[in-house]
């Protein structure tokens, strides 16, 4: 069950990764278009202001249409098999789900408590959807629609059918058996949305007025989370959903950055939601601290190699908010530096929470720069100030806790190894000089490692891959490679539990997976 969950969250998280670019476009429109920041060249109805706005309009497309990503996304990750034509038949089936709904409440609009003539939007709670007015159900509605799709899809899109029928055969199998599933599913949804609606009213209001307690819960939970995988259930919710603020935290904040700029109020009173995106101080902060503990508790002949290896990573949590690299190498060698660190990072938001600072602040600086900081510097710096200011004490509460603990502890990080010839970040070693080649011949040949890693072709049962890692089911464990032979063709590290493998690989994880996916189906 646990792997399934695994599975599910790392699918979840493939139409997440596009929302980086587009936030950071739509976040640098708004700085551009903003006359209080780059003077009267942004004056509405300038030829300056004409073009940012186009670039704006298109860099909304993956907010806008956000349940639509999802609905592809989802069986791009969790299909068995031909997962492109699973990725098809879930659009037209959410499509024709979004229309299933959008007729019930155009009929039956009272019997369902719906009233289909009011405006989409605010409380009236419906949305259009591909240009459909229907029920605003978010991106639950389009998961629970892959999550079915990728059901049918899996059971009968190789149903063999007699000859005469062999139209209607894969895909138009799966969309015939969909169809009448969708009708059922729009009235149950037409039935139940509506007084879900209600409950989330009402869920935002307790999740705001938890206060401090619940952004600490919050940020302890999406940070211990991310060793099983499951920490995108926890986040998902608030920052792309309805949980704490409709839209979620992500677009409510484009929405409202130019209002929140020009206001002279605290942030705090402002946008108190924005407790729930402070992750990212564990993502510029926290790096930091902890790799100044690493260094300062290496042996003193293995600090300059540890120290090669701490500055690219720390650089990229700090600058990227990509944090794997550095919290799986703990996370391996200690873990309960792993639970220390979850444990400060949520301190450090409810600290800073308390203080006032919030923002969409859930990534890593660049990312931070240009949503919140630059957009919002006129009349908010000291806020912004302040965060800095908590943020380097807390680099120093980091320093100061991870060192003692390693030498109370004498735990092995990194340049504290029994063989510490050997000092890795389970990063790369030969695979570096493999990432010469051009980039497709560099996958393919971590792949074909991999595969014999995994014990070959036909030890490997199933293969997907989330953000950054490769997760495999195996047959037989006990043909695994060990954890240095994957180190060395170049993953970050390797986390086993039964017949359930996960590869650190990173962020080229995609073309790693495309290439293992050529190479098993090419083999047999």
């Amino acid at each position: 069950m646990m792997e399934k969950f695994q599975k599910f969250g790392g699918a979840i998280f493939t139409p997440v990764l596009l929302f980086t670019f587009s936030g950071i476009m739509v976040a640098l429109t708004i700085v551009f278009t903003n006359p209080a920041i780059v003077g009267s060249i942004a004056n509405e109805g300038t030829l300056w202001t004409d073009i940012w706005t186009i670039f704006q309009n298109g860099a909304w497309t993956v907010f806008t249409q956000m349940e639509i990503l999802f609905a592809i996304g989802l069986p791009l990750g969790l299909a068995k098999k031909a997962s492109g034509r699973a990725a098809l038949s879930s659009f037209v089936l959410y499509i024709t789900f979004t229309y299933f709904v959008s007729s019930f409440i155009q009929f039956f609009g009272p019997f369902f408590g719906v009233d289909f003539s009011a405006e989409p939007g605010g409380q009236s709670g419906l949305k259009l959807i591909a240009g459909i007015k229907t029920l605003d159900i978010g991106v639950l509605g389009a998961i629970l629609v892959a999550a079915i799709v990728v059901w049918v899809h899996n059971r009968y899109f190789e149903k063999k059918l007699p000859d005469f029928l062999g139209i209607f055969q894969g895909s138009s199998f799966v969309c015939i058996v969909g169809f009448f599933v969708m009708f059922a599913l729009a009235f149950l949804m037409c039935l139940i949305w509506p007084k879900v609606q209600n409950g989330i009213v009402s869920l935002q209001g307790v999740m705001t007025s938890s206060g401090a307690f619940g952004v600490w819960l919050f940020t302890f939970l999406e940070r211990i989370l991310i060793p099983t995988g499951l920490h995108h259930f926890v986040a998902t919710p608030f920052l792309y959903g309805p949980a704490v603020v409709e839209g979620g935290i992500t677009r409510y904040w484009m929405e409202h950055v130019n209002e929140f700029a020009q206001s002279t109020k605290p942030m705090i009173d402002l946008f108190p939601e924005g407790g729930f995106a402070l992750t990212g101080n564990g993502k510029i902060f926290a790096p930091v601290g902890i790799a100044a503990a690493f260094y300062a508790t290496a042996k003193p002949d293995k600090k300059k190699k540890v120290l090669t290896l701490l500055i690219p990573i720390t650089l990229t949590a700090v600058v990227a908010g990509i944090t794997e690299p550095l919290e799986f190498t703990f996370l391996f060698v200690a873990p309960m530096l792993f639970a220390v660190h979850a444990f400060l990072s949520a301190t450090m938001a409810v600290v800073m929470y308390k203080f006032g600072v919030v923002g969409d602040l859930g990534a890593g600086m660049i990312e931070q720069a240009a949503k919140t900081w630059i957009p919002l510097a006129q009349n908010h710096w000291q806020t912004y100030v302040l965060q800095f200011v908590i943020g380097i004490v807390f680099i120093g509460i980091y320093f100061i806790v991870f060192r003692t603990l390693i030498l109370k502890f004498d735990l092995a990080t990194p340049g504290r190894e029994i063989d510490s010839d050997n000092v890795k970040f389970y990063s790369k070693k030969e695979y570096k000089e493999k990432q010469a080649k051009a980039g497709s011949d560099a996958f393919q040949d971590q792949a074909a490692g991999f595969i014999e890693a995994l014990g070959g072709k036909e030890n490997i049962d199933t293969i997907a891959n989330c953000a950054t890692r490769l997760r495999v089911k195996v047959k037989d464990e006990e043909q695994l490679a060990s954890d240095a032979v994957f180190r060395d063709l170049g993953a970050h590290g390797v986390v086993r539990k039964g017949k359930s493998v996960q590869i650190i690989v990173g962020l080229d994880v995609p073309m790693v997976k495309a290439q293992a996916d050529l190479l098993l189906k090419g083999t047999n």
